[in-house]
């Protein structure tokens, strides 16, 4: 079958490998069919490695698929059923599985396509627990966003930013897959959304996608902005993803007892912060990474009630090299999707 590997850095190689056996007991075999490209994909394609990374390794940890066949003691899922799956090998034992704080797993394998073979290959096998059904009515390249995109926003507007209605909210790079996600979520409980892009041109699409107010970060201050635009109050949360650099600017944005979610440092990972700005304005600052798998449920009911994902490109999988150079480079609005 063909599959996508990584073999060093920046070496992205389509090819031949041996398909999987018959799925096994409690397992699924899936086709897949639309894999969506991420900023871990990308850390990866430069040469990011860990201890327990080997090479060669199939890339793509956010895909969608339809079921291929089925092993013993499965009934929930049958052959032909759309599905999305899930990107971390979870141990399903350990305490935060069993209550549902899928991404807190204790005992995780690993992260497909990163430390383990991921979803850029024709067919995997997977435990069916990992495996969630698509709704009627989403294509395959909407589905492959619900996983990670969608789902990381799900998570850290709603479980751990808790935004609620009418509150308002400054979503950084706006023009992101995730940024994009935030800005539609936010806007559809009726908040107030600020957000940052880089150019113009994403700014116009930005507005149309209903965000408030736009700030290019090239040409003006975004904090200096927020703060003039909220008359120096600030607002309720900042979705935060681009790391030291907007990091301090974005504390001075929150208004006092507002709440910060992270998930990315692709600005770079370190940075100093004020220790008193940080317990006199009684800041709330959450780290988020990855998704509970109801939030990715959660998702794709988002997406069957019409709150579709921004596709910036959807290209073959022979062009997956391309995407995350576009990734890299900011060249994109909304996701890219590479297609089987």
């Amino acid at each position: 079958m063909k599959a996508l590997q990584l073999f060093g850095d920046r070496d992205l190689r389509l090819g031949e490998v041996e398909p999987p056996p018959p799925p096994g007991p409690g397992e699924v075999q899936i086709r897949v069919r639309a894999v969506g490209l991420n900023h871990i994909d990308v850390w990866g394609f430069r040469g990011m490695a860990f201890a327990r990374r080997k090479l060669p390794v199939v890339v793509g940890a956010e895909a969608s698929g339809e079921i291929a066949s089925v092993g013993q003691g499965v009934s929930a899922l049958v052959p032909g059923q759309r599905v999305v799956m899930y990107g971390a090998m979870t141990c399903g034992r350990c305490r935060a599985c069993r209550e549902g704080r899928d991404n807190l797993c204790e005992e995780v394998g690993g992260i497909m396509g990163f430390h383990l073979d991921g979803f850029s290959r024709e067919f995997v096998n997977m435990p069916a627990r990992l495996v969630l059904p698509v709704p009627d009515g989403v294509s395959f390249e909407d589905a492959a966003c619900a996983p990670i995109a969608y789902g990381t926003v799900q998570h850290m507007l709603f479980d751990n930013a808790r935004l609620e209605p009418g509150e308002s909210i400054l979503v950084h790079a706006g023009g992101s897959g995730i940024g994009t996600a935030a800005i539609r979520m936010a806007k559809a409980i009726g908040c107030t959304v600020f957000t940052t892009v880089g150019d113009d041109a994403k700014a116009d699409r930005a507005r149309g996608l209903g965000a408030d107010h736009v700030i290019n970060y090239r040409s003006e201050r975004f904090e200096g902005e927020v703060r003039r635009l909220t008359k120096r109050r600030g607002v309720d949360v900042v979705f935060e993803h681009v790391g030291a650099g907007t990091w301090n600017g974005s504390l001075l944005c929150l208004k006092r007892g507002g709440r910060l979610v992270t998930c990315g440092s692709t600005s770079g990972v370190s940075t100093s912060m004020n220790l008193m700005q940080l317990f006199q304005q009684q800041y709330r600052i959450t780290g988020s990474f990855g998704c509970r798998m109801a939030n990715i449920t959660d998702s794709l009911a988002k997406m069957a009630g019409g709150l579709t994902p921004v596709l910036d490109e959807v290209l073959p999988i022979a062009d997956f090299a391309r995407g995350l150079e576009k990734l890299e480079s900011r060249r994109v609005f909304g996701k890219v999707i590479a297609t089987l």
